[in-house]
């Protein structure tokens, strides 16, 4: 029998996805400038607002947008769209998009190595594969002393093309991400060096990690700690480029949920947000210091973004269904 306190709190929780699905479909660029959407939260932010630019909506009907990455050579960023186990492409020459490759392996993250090349973390294969220049597909990582990895999630790669990547178990706790599976080792940060070889664990200190990003000038490693309540981004020292040490707290994200980010060039941490509220879905920009300096509000949550653009200037946000774009008054640091 089904109690009239879980009824009414049944009814509410439809009620909120009813108005949340009206926001949506209601949606629409902002018709004036500046944008209302891009909200200063901080003074030190206005320099890095573009008062004649707004949020656009490049392309939508995805099922989970995740890990944008940019191709200049080409003028196209790529994202998973984790769930339809495909890798999308928008060609910003024609604002059209298509479908790159399609089964991915429920691809998730992506970024570039230091020689161009396409590199993935894999839900479907539990590893970080590599798309060679003649298009052929190797792996990267797939094992750490001999178990398989869990299911990476989020990478990046280093100016001495070292390849970090996270390893939370979040592909393999069901069918709509990947496959269901055990895991056999830790939620560890792994670095690969850029000559190749074997991974190696950066830490083990992280409870479930998620995005994670460099500074810009590579001394710090932030990374979302997902598996702490309320979520958390954590910060490290790089030590002799290869290992972390020195954790510590630097975002308490409260009631919200910090996914990917990436740096700007000045180090203020452009993240990925969403609960599914109003005011907690979008991008949250803090400075160096862990102040919230900015918010995008979108109507969706937003799960990963990258910086790309003739100047890597302009945003590219990978949230819920959608992939949206702001161009901005900075430009993002190289690696990102």
């Amino acid at each position: 029998m089904v109690s009239r306190r879980s009824f009414l709190a049944g009814s509410g929780a439809a009620a909120a996805l009813a108005v949340a699905s009206r926001a949506f479909a209601q949606w629409q660029p902002s018709q004036r400038y500046p944008d209302p959407s891009v909200q200063i939260v901080d003074q030190s932010f206005a320099r890095y607002r573009l008062n004649l630019a707004k949020v656009e909506r490049l392309a939508t009907g995805f099922r989970w947008s995740e890990g944008p990455v940019w191709f200049g050579d080409g003028r196209y960023v790529l994202w998973s769209d984790i769930p339809n186990n495909r890798i999308m492409r928008w060609d910003e020459e024609t604002g059209t998009a298509s479908v790159f490759r399609k089964p991915s392996n429920f691809a998730n993250g992506n970024s570039r190595d230091r020689q161009g090349r396409l590199i993935t973390c894999e839900h479907g294969t539990r590893r970080v594969s590599r798309t060679e220049y003649d298009g052929t597909i190797t792996t990267v990582a797939d094992k750490f002393d001999g178990k398989p990895l869990n299911s990476p999630n989020d990478i990046v790669c280093k100016s001495d093309s070292s390849i970090w990547f996270t390893d939370p178990p979040f592909g393999i706790f069901g069918y709509y991400e990947g496959y269901i599976a055990k895991p056999e080792l830790p939620t560890n940060v792994y670095r690969v060096d850029g000559k190749g070889g074997a991974p190696t664990v950066a830490t083990g200190d992280v409870n479930r990690p998620n995005g994670l990003a460099f500074s810009p000038d590579e001394s710090r490693l932030y990374v979302v700690e997902a598996g702490v309540t309320p979520r958390e981004i954590v910060v490290f020292d790089v030590v002799v480029g290869t290992r972390l040490q020195n954790k510590r707290k630097f975002i308490d994200a409260g009631q919200g949920t910090p996914d990917g980010f990436r740096c700007d060039v000045d180090g203020n941490l452009w993240c990925g947000w969403g609960m599914g509220q109003e005011g907690l879905d979008g991008v949250h920009v803090f400075n160096p210091d862990g102040k919230l300096i900015a918010r995008i509000n979108l109507p969706e949550r937003c799960a990963n973004l990258c910086f790309g653009g003739t100047y890597r200037n302009r945003l590219f946000m990978a949230a819920s269904t959608s992939l949206y774009s702001l161009y901005v008054n900075t430009q993002g640091a190289i690696g990102g």
